[in-house]
């Protein structure tokens, strides 16, 4: 698929499901997963009963909004969910009142620094309801009687989640792992869910596919430590790379966090991409986390995932607000992060261990297209990048480890590997 073509699907996806409502549960999530399977035609949807326990959490009701407004002393309707769902407090429990604006303010949520956005607010977990505002609109509103009028459902229902699996070669598994829980909002909430998708067709597609990939859409929290108490078990045996995809959409500079042990394949191979091929990337610590790897690397769970994206989540002043919007990412941005992961899924791919099969340096000049049988000082640098590759070719290093010594992009090495191998220089371990 070409560049601009691939650009316009990433951006599409977001701009198709940026108006649902979605949450933990309910409708929204459902539409959503419906979508991504018209993508990713293996996409399996489950659903888990409320109640379900989950390690120390347990799987909450069902919710749902039809509509959600207030209705000013003037007759004005503000606040309209069906303008912008953020307006309303997610998990909001049903009310149909009029009481006074004192009593009214006590449930309404802004930002002062922010006054044109209207600022993201859930209680999932205690009965409440709310409504966010814009400060300007708030600045507007005077004391009399509002007519408060929220038309949800909340009761015994399902969660419900995405999952693929794509068998490989090897039972071992690359696992990607992006959460689709938030309302309108297109960074924070839809650039993983695309990416994750179209990553998900590419794999798929694949002719010949080493690894077996994990593909999972979920809500994030509940949703991680409910698939967990699910599959750790078979996780911790097979997964050994995987990655949380979020905040992948605007056109800034890559970011990285890692693995709660820093040291995993998965980080190796995401700091070798950034480092050779995305310039001016900012590195975290795991002490900034904040998405699923929370669950992925806790004790006891111990799965080597990092994460990579664009601006991290709370380090742009639009995250949890609405202008999270359409116009703060971009079809460059989220193509950007695509590559970028196909890169990372690539070099997982390839990333083989390899072992020289001779003694001493081999005479390279036997081979037929490695280079050329005069040895000048102009292609010495060619032929030290090969023999530094074998060098290290000890049963030991990983391609990724070798790029790392000699200081030689893996995409380069791979140019040469094949030569290597079918004039038996080297092996796969």
């Amino acid at each position: 698929m070409k560049l601009k073509e691939m650009s316009d699907n990433l951006y599409q996806f977001v701009e198709d499901l940026f108006p649902l409502n979605r949450s933990l549960t309910g409708n929204g999530v459902r539409q959503t997963l419906n979508y991504i399977k018209d993508i990713i035609p293996e996409l399996n949807i489950y659903e888990i009963p409320t109640g379900t326990k989950c390690f120390d959490w347990t799987i909450p009701r069902e919710w749902n909004c039809n509509d959600a407004y207030i209705i000013t002393p003037e007759g004005e309707k503000i606040c309209e969910f069906k303008k912008n769902n953020l307006h309303l407090v997610g998990y909001s429990i049903p009310l149909n009142k009029e009481m006074p604006f004192n009593e009214l303010k006590k449930h309404l949520y802004f930002l002062e620094k922010q006054p044109d956005s209207i600022p993201y607010i859930t209680s999932y977990y205690k009965e409440n309801w709310g409504f966010c505002i814009s400060y300007n609109q708030y600045k507007k509103l005077k004391d009399g009687i509002y007519k408060v009028k929220i038309d949800t459902t909340l009761e015994n229902g399902y969660l419900t989640y995405g999952e693929v699996i794509l068998k490989g070669e090897e039972e071992k598994e690359i696992f990607l792992s992006t959460y689709i829980c938030h309302p309108s909002m297109a960074n924070n909430e839809l650039s993983g869910p695309a990416i994750t998708s179209y990553l998900a067709k590419f794999i798929s597609e694949l002719k010949v596919r080493r690894y077996t990939y994990r593909i999972i859409f979920i809500p994030e929290t509940i949703g991680s430590i409910m698939y967990l108490s699910k599959n750790h078990d078979v996780m911790k045996r097979n997964v050994i790379s995987g990655f949380q995809i979020t905040c992948v959409g605007d056109n800034n500079s890559f970011s990285y966090l890692p693995s709660r042990q820093g040291n995993s394949l998965a980080d190796k191979v995401a700091l070798h991409i950034l480092e050779n091929y995305c310039l001016n990337f900012k590195k975290y610590t795991y002490l900034d986390r904040g998405s699923d790897e929370r669950q992925y690397c806790f004790p006891g769970i111990d799965l080597p995932v990092c994460s990579v994206m664009r601006t991290k989540y709370r380090e742009y002043d639009e995250y949890h607000t609405s202008l999270d919007n359409l116009e703060y990412i971009s079809p460059q941005g989220l193509f950007g992060a695509y590559k970028t992961y196909i890169n990372i899924i690539e070099a997982l791919e390839c990333n083989y261990i390899y072992m020289a099969n001779i003694l001493c340096e081999p005479q390279l000049n036997k081979i037929d297209g490695l280079y050329s049988d005069l040895y000048t000082k102009n292609n010495y640098p060619n032929i030290g990048n090969i023999l530094n590759f074998i060098t290290y070719c000890d049963g030991k290093n990983d391609l990724i480890d070798i790029s790392n010594i000699i200081n030689l992009k893996y995409k380069d090495i791979n140019n040469f590997i094949g030569l290597l191998i079918q004039n038996n220089i080297i092996r796969k371990i």
